[in-house]
């Protein structure tokens, strides 16, 4: 892998990550395109660019990220016939909401791994999806939003769930989330934002695994000889269009224009499942 395939799969990643086209089925696509095929490339590197795109998330969504820390340790005084619930303040149970989406994943992540890294190399996987996909934000669109004020824990474990399934390759992590809370009544702004901010656990928690693994063996073997400067160049291309793609979601999911997503994703389904059986 070269320099200039590496950002042009930065790019794609960090454009892909936020916008509800899936990231992991464009990559697999674009990998395809460019031949390159050797998982010992793509896996460490795919881990390299989601932690690039989380660090966008973080750029874009340090105001949030701020507020919730600077309540996370307040707890209101303990008082007679007030349970702990309900002594919680807001930034404590937004980030409990967070803590309960990240179940779901982490199952799959523990007694599924292997099964789904298998799934990567599959383009009619990624083409079947991507229609998925395109079916959730159109329902999404169409339903009739009842704009809760909050997200519970209850929405947030639905939520999780989406996520879960959307490790395999063509369905959209933030297509999926975003879908499942608005299809649940949560609010557009809120389900936005929600859904970048869930997803920074279980992709730095995979980040520092995978970087475990890589010591352990060598970075330069981990990375299957991928030239240093051309990692470098990918992390940075997928940062920025990271921070681009990010701020540009949240403005789209506000207005409630995921249905053009919707008709990418059937176009895209379809010309995959074509292109894999040529």
């Amino acid at each position: 892998m070269g320099i200039i395939e590496s950002i042009l799969l930065g790019l794609l990643q960090g454009f892909t990550e936020y916008l509800p086209i899936s990231s992991s089925g464009h990559l697999t696509l674009g990998q395809h395109i460019l031949g390159i095929s050797d998982p010992e490339q793509i896996l460490p590197f795919t881990v390299l660019l989601h932690v690039a795109t989380v660090l966008s998330t973080i750029v874009i969504l340090n105001k949030e990220i701020v507020w919730i820390f600077k309540g996370l340790f307040k707890f209101e005084p303990k008082k007679e016939g007030i349970g702990i619930m309900q002594r919680l303040n807001d930034q404590q149970r937004y980030a409990l909401a967070i803590l309960v989406s990240m179940i779901p994943i982490g199952i799959v992540g523990v007694f599924f791994k292997d099964a789904i890294e298998e799934t990567f190399s599959s383009m009619i996987i990624v083409g079947f999806s991507l229609l998925i996909t395109a079916a959730l934000l159109g329902f999404s669109y169409h339903a009739k939003p009842r704009q809760k004020e909050k997200i519970s824990t209850k929405d947030a474990f639905i939520i999780g769930i989406g996520q879960a399934f959307a490790v395999l390759p063509g369905l959209s992590r933030s297509g999926t989330t975003i879908a499942t809370g608005l299809l649940l009544g949560n609010s557009k702004q809120n389900m936005a934002q929600f859904s970048f901010l869930m997803v920074i656990p279980p992709i730095l928690g995979e980040a520092l695994l995978e970087t475990k693994e890589m010591l352990e063996i060598g970075l330069s073997q981990a990375f299957g000889g991928i030239d240093p400067i051309a990692l470098i160049a990918g992390f940075i291309a997928a940062f920025i269009s990271g921070c681009i793609a990010c701020k540009w979601m949240i403005s789209i999911v506000r207005k409630g224009k995921l249905i053009y997503f919707a008709y990418y994703c059937l176009a895209a389904g379809i010309a995959t499942i074509i292109l894999s059986l040529i």
